[in-house]
């Protein structure tokens, strides 16, 4: 319900202000004389009009009140929109190597990509999103979804230890993990259906090279936008017993390069934590699509039930001052 008038609202301030007058002339103006003892009017009986004396007043404040929420015009409201979304769906293809684990990027390239790649999702709710892992073998860690909680708790689970595990084999299978995302978006009706590969290595495992997957999402008109992950030179990176050693960053981005060609796609590089978020805006924003919004309104008056309220209040409280709270002049 809403209220189309609602500077009316405003007369309620001397409403407040009449009750408090009403409550404050009751005090003064209540009868008093002098007695040597109250002990004869301790059992006195009370008539029922007593316990009535005030109720015209609360008539009479409900009555202007009802009066002022009339003013005000409250209506309620039967709306709808119907959005028609030129939809996108889009998978994350990560790495999760252990190379991930590098402290180029704070706290470490992994921890790093799984946020920005959350405030990513968050800034499209529309779209069906959904996230494929990789090291030296692809799964898909969640399917396509417009459920985005649940992609996001997908996503904050995702670890580097796998490998370690025995889960899956380590190394970097990125033409896998393009061709497991690809599984995914072939059958979408989607107009537009995108691959984001994030990488900090070469290619190295897998029985599909990257330029094969590439040509295989560029048949199904899947666009694929890769991300070199790493700074220039070496990385700290922790080795076993605790010690940080320094590696060399070795990304393969004339590979990269070609997958984006082959797929009308784009390459970048990041080399810290504000490059990798400047590189998901700029892809946000080439994947935008226009929503075209269709809304229907329909409002109703309601307020017959406070004008009928007001006009039984008014109504009983002319009756009670005329009949049993008569008062005599």
């Amino acid at each position: 319900m809403v209220l189309l008038n609602i500077g009316y609202l405003l007369l309620f301030i001397p409403l407040i202000g009449y009750i408090v007058w009403y409550i404050l002339r009751g005090r003064r103006c209540n009868p008093s004389m002098k007695v040597s003892t109250v002990l004869p009017y301790m059992k006195g009986v009370k008539s029922y009009k007593n316990y009535l004396l005030h109720l015209p007043f609360v008539l009479r404040v409900i009555t202007f009140s009802m009066v002022i929420i009339v003013l005000a015009r409250p209506q309620s409201t039967n709306s709808w929109q119907n959005t028609e979304v030129e939809g996108i769906d889009i998978m994350l293809a990560m790495d999760v190597s252990t190379s991930m684990l590098a402290m180029d990027f704070k706290p470490n390239r992994i921890e790093a990509a799984k946020q920005v790649a959350a405030e990513f999702i968050n800034g499209r709710p529309n779209d069906n999103i959904g996230l494929t892992i990789f090291a030296g073998e692809s799964f898909t860690q969640c399917p396509l979804t417009i459920d985005h909680t649940v992609l996001l708790n997908m996503l904050n689970s995702v670890k580097c230890d796998i490998a370690a595990q025995g889960i899956i084999e380590d190394g970097t299978a990125i033409g896998m993990g393009v061709a497991n995302a690809v599984s995914r978006l072939k059958d979408s009706k989607a107009k537009s259906k995108v691959i984001i590969l994030l990488t900090d290595g070469s290619n190295n495992s897998g029985e599909i090279s990257p330029e094969m997957s590439a040509d295989i999402a560029k048949q199904f008109g899947v666009r694929v936008y890769t991300i070199g992950v790493g700074k220039n030179g070496e990385a700290p990176y922790p080795s076993y017993g605790g010690q940080i050693v320094n590696v060399p960053v070795e990304i393969d981005e004339h590979t990269l390069q070609k997958m984006a060609d082959i797929t009308d796609g784009n390459y970048y590089r990041a080399t810290s934590n504000t490059k990798l978020k400047e590189i998901y805006e700029q892809i946000d924003k080439l994947e935008r699509t226009k929503l075209n919004v269709k809304e229907f309104s329909k409002r109703e008056e309601e307020y017959l039930i406070f004008a009928i309220i007001a006009f039984a209040a008014l109504f009983i409280e002319i009756l009670l001052r005329n009949t049993i709270l008569k008062r005599i002049p």
